[in-house]
């Protein structure tokens, strides 16, 4: 546990909205997007300058962002957690594989309750979304957690207020489980928000920080800020109608028995995924690469990157719980997708 709480830390005083280590020099890797994966992106860009020397300039600003910023090719790969659809991939020339997996989870602020002390059904945590549920002593809540004194106070949603792939798959979430959800709002990385009381935060830094200040607060971050900054999360009920808290563990169980090569892309939604320890808002976080790269060096570069970090940054992944990539789907990214990129 030292060593988990160790490396939280570091990624705690690396974690700025931009990583840039060391001097830039002609064989720097230049990425941009998704806030999603970066605390797992700034320790193996850490680990591989101290191994390599080459450093790596990742912009943590969102998936649309990773994706404005691929397709304007000011960077050698944008990373999004809203997989890019296949047709889209064949009109920009791109290839997209996964890199890690995470889970989004709903965080809160409430005093005397601390993570895991309040549990949540997927319909009832889409009605808090939606504003149906606008107190935190709502009947449905009290009958889903006897014995907890919740307080008679207004619940403050906390969204993103940048186009998101964290956004993106927490809304495909309340989709699967919400019909009211699915009708009213829908799933995108970006949407409008209709509960009264709402506030955005930019990035998965400024949920975190919103919700932290926020009494009463209700959000939704990848797992490795909520845990940096100490922020309690709900137990969620899973398909299989268990509760379950997020983890390392609970993650590779919603991952287990993925096929990758079913979707175009590898874009598969792991939401809402069977089985009874499963976490029911899993996701990947992808690259997305030009097949015929502007600047092949720096390109074969970020390969050179993506190929030591599945190798060796699978402890480093564990300790910040996120699931490494399996060992078999990541030579078949080797085989199937990177031999489509021409870097030569």
């Amino acid at each position: 546990m030292n060593s988990k709480r160790t490396l939280l830390k570091t990624v705690a005083a690396a974690a700025l909205s931009t990583l840039a280590l060391g001097t830039a020099h002609a064989a720097d890797i230049t990425g941009a997007g998704a806030t999603f994966p970066f605390p797992i992106y700034a320790k193996w860009a850490e680990m591989y300058k101290a191994q390599t020397g080459t450093g790596l300039n990742y912009q943590s600003i969102g998936s649309s962002g990773g994706l404005r910023q691929i397709r304007a090719k000011t960077v050698a790969f944008g990373a999004s957690d809203a997989p890019v659809s296949g047709a889209d991939l064949d009109k920009d020339g791109m290839v997209q594989f996964p890199a890690i997996i995470g889970g989004t989870v709903p965080v809160f602020n409430l005093d005397g309750i601390g993570k895991g002390e309040l549990r949540v059904t997927g319909p009832v945590l889409a009605e808090m979304f939606l504003g149906k549920i606008s107190k935190w002593n709502d009947p449905k809540l009290v009958a889903l957690n006897p014995g907890k004194k919740l307080p008679d106070m207004t619940i403050t949603v906390v969204h993103r207020a940048d186009g998101s792939g964290t956004t993106f798959n927490w809304t495909d979430y309340l989709s699967v489980v919400s019909k009211d959800w699915a009708d009213t709002v829908g799933k995108g990385a970006a949407v409008k928000w209709p509960a009264p009381t709402s506030v955005g935060g930019k990035g998965n830094e400024g949920v975190a920080a919103n919700v932290s200040r926020t009494k009463g607060a209700l959000g939704y971050v990848e797992y490795a800020y909520a845990k940096k900054n100490n922020i309690p999360v709900m137990a969620l009920q899973n398909a299989d109608g268990n509760y379950v808290m997020p983890g390392d563990d609970t993650f590779q169980a919603a991952a287990a028995g993925v096929d990758w090569f079913s979707v175009p892309g590898m874009g598969v939604s792991m939401v809402n995924a069977k089985g009874k320890d499963s976490w029911p808002v899993t996701t990947a976080s992808f690259i997305l690469m030009y097949k015929e790269p502007a600047n092949k060096a720096e390109s074969a570069e970020v390969l050179k990157f993506f190929d030591w970090a599945f190798k060796n940054g699978k402890q480093a992944a564990l300790e910040l719980d996120y699931v490494p990539m399996p060992d078999a789907v990541t030579q078949q990214i080797r085989t199937r997708v990177w031999s489509q990129i021409n870097n030569k």
